[in-house]
């Protein structure tokens, strides 16, 4: 059990590390953001109705933004990679298919970040009409 998680951790490093950095850190903070205001909304929902709606709200900006983030930064990959190919001129389809596979790493993880935030969102909401429904 010990080398599948120590093995698992290795590659999620592996997958940030090849989607590039810069980007891939950027989408973590979006996706630690919503986290963190949907959590933040759950929190005042008993107390601050407008505080929850708040949180709602950010958490929806963050959300987005770590899929764009994503997708810019795969569609920057694969100019990059173009660019490399016109510079190269006959390039080895491995080659392509690598440069293909790393510039879709970050859009894949801009995506997974907005999944996990509109699940939290939509679970935030439904509590929110349940409560102002009692």
């Amino acid at each position: 059990m010990s080398n599948f998680l120590f093995t698992s951790t290795n590659q999620i490093a592996d997958r940030f590390s090849e989607g590039g950095s810069f980007f891939m850190t950027l989408i973590l903070i979006c996706l630690l953001l919503s986290l963190f205001f949907i959590v933040k909304g759950f929190i005042s929902l008993k107390k601050d109705k407008s505080q929850t709606e708040k949180m709602l709200k950010l958490t929806v900006d963050s959300s987005l933004l770590g899929l764009v983030l994503g997708f810019l930064a795969s569609v920057i990959g694969l100019i990059t990679a173009f660019d490399s190919i016109e510079a190269i001129g006959n390039v080895d389809p491995a080659v392509f298919a690598g440069g293909l596979k790393v510039s879709l790493l970050t859009a894949t993880f801009g995506l997974f970040s907005f999944a996990i935030a509109r699940i939290g969102i939509l679970i935030l909401r439904w509590t929110l009409s349940t409560e102002n429904k009692e």
